[in-house]
């Protein structure tokens, strides 16, 4: 079995929001749910992540930006 190249940056995203957030990452990744891709003849099983983190960088609104 082998991650999914989704399943790498869900990984990547978990990690990038634990930096930001200043936050402990192993509570992200224990509530992904990874679930095995369709097995092609001769691949191996890649598993993917159901629920992938989300990462909010600020509010962008028009309302708040200054021209």
């Amino acid at each position: 079995m082998k991650l999914s190249k989704q399943a790498m940056g869900a990984l990547m995203m978990a990690l990038q929001k634990s930096l930001l957030e200043q936050s402990d990452i192993t509570q992200t990744l224990s509530g992904m749910e990874f679930v095995p891709g369709a097995e092609g003849e001769g691949e191996p099983v890649h598993l993917y992540v159901q629920n992938p983190p989300i990462v909010k960088l600020g509010d962008n609104s028009a309302e708040d930006t200054e021209v």
